[in-house]
């Protein structure tokens, strides 16, 4: 069988989805698809609108044939981490033969070149990146800048790497070059709406970032995004507001988080992994002005400090992620475990395969001891349920008990 693998947030799944679904097993062939997925928190350092179970459900009626959970840890990490830790588990699980990714630039040439050059750092490339920080740039403006100009000495022109999904397929095809993965990829060049984009200026598509806005801020009005999304989505999204679990924002976790940071000194904070440069000092001012957590968050940021990066470093504050544990974990090292969260009818045979090829154990259930790891995980999703509106008991245990969803598509 061959499968075409998607590393997805599906936050919340919408028609630009759907048709990346299509066109990826349409490029490639594929008779099945795997998708990695974040869990309950998300890259830029957020809760995703409606838990992972739900839009799991989104992703199965779709047609996606496995979904696998990203562990938090990588789902919550920068572009370079977030990348390794998805392709890492399409390549260990051992059944995915492609991978199809989103882009603003639809070539792929130029990335593969790029990614064959960054793989290992050379000095040269290292120097440019530390004269950018140095500079004051953020991160990611400092690398791509550094980028631009290293492979632009080495050939290598139009590299794009200021552009989100651009950001985030080049870091694809690292992991790829340097896993020395069989896997093949291909891109299919993002249209109408942009990644970021919170106007919509079609009548079919829009980024998961204009609907977040919608359902937030039109919270009794699910039908507000029907045109936008598939029926599977709306019923989900309706049938998890109607529920008092939709949508999830930050300010869902504003007491956790303000109790917890206002118990820290800023030696405390300083702990917590991605605090570093002073930032524990600005956190904690900008948490005792602040009312909430999108006060503390815009107070905090800096030309240095995105919004995305403030929001990861409140959310290791939250999930109680220190240096020491990221240190131990070794992300560098990508994927050991596979936990599945839901498969169609085909996904089942396709599982069946991958736990005869997989170099990591899968999970479909979990208990106390599989992996330090899987803790976090469990620990994450504990926290997500509490923040419910409405009451729920023992949700701590609820991920024990839940076994992977099986749905077939619509």
């Amino acid at each position: 069988m061959k499968s075409v693998g998607l590393i997805v947030e599906y936050n919340p799944l919408h028609n630009g989805h759907k048709l990346h679904f299509a066109l990826a097993k349409k490029m490639t062939g594929a008779d099945a698809c795997v998708a990695v997925m974040s869990g309950n928190f998300l890259q830029r350092g957020e809760p995703a609108i409606v838990s992972k179970w739900a839009r799991t459900e989104m992703a199965l009626r779709l047609g996606v044939d496995l979904v696998i959970e990203l562990p938090t840890l990588f789902a919550t990490s920068n572009a370079e981490l977030f990348a390794h830790g998805a392709v890492s588990l399409l390549d260990r699980i051992g059944v995915v033969d492609t991978l199809c990714f989103g882009s603003e630039c639809g070539d792929i040439s130029w990335m593969k070149q790029a990614a064959q050059l960054l793989a290992h750092e050379a000095p040269e490339f290292s120097h440019l990146l530390k004269a950018g920080l140095r500079d004051g740039l953020p991160y990611p403006k400092a690398y791509a800048e550094a980028a631009h100009t290293y492979l632009t000495d080495h050939g290598i022109h139009g590299a794009a790497l200021d552009q989100p999904n651009n950001i985030l397929g080049f870091n694809y095809l690292l992991s790829l070059a340097r896993l020395n993965s069989k896997i093949v990829p291909v891109t299919i060049q993002r249209q109408k709406a942009g990644y970021h984009q919170e106007t919509i200026t079609d009548e079919q598509i829009a980024s998961a970032t204009a609907l977040r806005k919608i359902l937030t801020e039109q919270q009794q009005n699910i039908e507000a995004v029907t045109g936008y999304v598939p029926r599977a989505t709306v019923d989900v999204l309706q049938r998890e507001r109607l529920s008092g679990r939709c949508p999830m924002t930050w300010e869902n976790f504003a007491h956790p988080l303000f109790h917890r940071l206002l118990q820290l000194t800023a030696q405390e904070l300083a702990t917590y992994h991605e605090v570093e440069e002073g930032m524990e000092y600005r956190l904690l001012e900008s948490a005792r002005r602040s009312k909430t957590v999108a006060q503390m968050i815009t107070s905090a940021k800096s030309k240095r400090y995105t919004q995305n990066r403030i929001q990861r470093m409140l959310l290791n504050v939250l999930l109680d992620v220190k240096k020491e544990q990221i240190s131990a974990f070794n992300l560098r090292h990508g994927a050991s475990y596979a936990r599945v969260l839901g498969f169609s009818q085909k996904g089942r045979e396709l599982l069946q395969q991958a736990k005869q090829k997989s170099a990591i154990p899968l999970y479909t259930n979990v208990r106390d001891g599989l992996h330090p790891m899987l803790d976090v995980d469990i620990r994450s999703s504990a926290l997500y349920r509490l923040a419910h509106s409405t009451q729920i008991e023992q949700p701590f245990l609820e991920e024990y008990r839940r076994i992977p969803l099986q749905i077939t598509p619509e």
